[in-house]
């Protein structure tokens, strides 16, 4: 039986539905995969910490922050911040949630290497770390006797990253295409059934897919940072969302919209990498898709990844309609395959 310490920083919608995943699956990981875990910390950044190494009350936890309020009555031990939090808790394996910085991956990568450094296994919905530390972290992990794990930073939990490390022995990753921001997909889609740009992007506020600022999405970094991460982590390069050719959908038009439906076209956000010997071309760019493409049925915030690789000429993985709960998989899943060998 492997018992494991759990520590989370970061405790936003994707944290949340962890801990709700964990207590739902609590018997099942016992059963099935003979692990036993305790929540011994959780760090946010307007809730406050909480450690316990005796183990938090995780229903309490939920409801605390659900109801706005501070984890301080579960705590045992006082922090000073995030980063004395991650040094502090007592924990076997860290979940790094906190949002992304696409300049510099920072203060994540922080929190990651710091967790490494103490032995921990680091598991990440962070897309930052991953596009500006991958090699440092992942070298650090190795050391360590660790795992640095990041399956939910490019679609939410659908097996992109571990389908490379495990069921695709070498094959090697020459070129993809795909749709990778949902937000994007679902204002277009709205779009052609008559809003204008506008109106979608608020309806996907008011659903919480989109930030308030929806720059990230509607401008493509959110879709260039998941560019640069398979580029990294799958070809081998070291790739920043810098280095992508970057064009968002500001410039798509309901009159554009219209007209290519006619055809029997429709705009996508189409995200692409191909690799030239030890060269990459990154883009995301609006293009207008047939039905004879597999992006053309991709429909509100799904999303879809065609991989070519030298062994396989077409691998296509289709994500339907993702959330918190399914970002929220893909951790359990690093957890899984974090401990489970040790």
């Amino acid at each position: 039986m492997t018992h494991s310490r759990l520590a989370l920083i970061g405790f936003g919608n994707v944290g949340r539905a962890f801990v709700r995943l964990l207590l739902r699956k609590e018997s099942e990981l016992k059963e099935k995969y003979d692990l036993t875990f305790r929540v011994t910390g959780i760090g946010t950044g307007r809730h406050g910490a909480a450690i316990d190494p005796d183990g938090l009350d995780l229903e309490k936890a939920l409801a605390l922050v659900d109801g706005g309020q501070s984890l301080s009555p579960l705590t045992k031990k006082t922090v000073t911040g995030p980063l004395d939090f991650v040094r502090s808790v007592p924990a076997d394996v860290l979940f790094e949630n906190t949002p992304v910085n696409v300049a510099t991956g920072k203060p994540a990568i922080d929190h990651l290497q710091a967790a490494l450094e103490r032995g921990m296994h680091a598991i990440t919905a962070n897309k930052g770390p991953v596009v500006h530390a991958y090699r440092e972290l992942a070298s650090l992990a190795q050391t360590k006797g660790r795992k640095f794990l990041f399956e939910s930073t490019v679609m939410d939990g659908a097996p992109i990253f571990s389908l490379f490390r495990s069921a695709l022995p070498a094959a090697q990753l020459t070129s993809f295409r795909g749709i990778l921001n949902s937000t994007t997909n679902l204002i277009l889609g709205r779009m052609e059934a008559g809003d204008t740009f506008d109106d979608a992007v608020r309806y996907c506020q008011e659903i919480g897919l989109a930030e308030t600022d929806p720059s990230g999405d509607v401008d493509g970094w959110d879709a260039s940072v998941k560019v640069a991460a398979l580029v990294t982590v799958l070809m081998g390069i070291p790739f920043k969302p810098q280095q992508v050719d970057r064009t968002g959908i500001r410039g798509i038009t309901a009159e554009m919209v219209a007209v290519a439906r006619t055809h029997g076209k429709r705009w996508k956000l189409v995200c692409s990498a191909e690799k030239n010997g030890n060269d990459v071309n990154g883009r995301v760019a609006p293009e207008l898709v047939s039905p004879a493409s597999p992006l053309y049925s991709v429909e509100g915030s799904s999303s879809i990844v065609e991989f070519h690789t030298d062994t396989l000429s077409s691998l296509s993985i289709l994500e339907g309609n993702p959330g918190p709960e399914t970002t929220a998989y893909g951790l359990l899943a690093d957890f899984i395959n974090a401990v489970k060998d040790q």
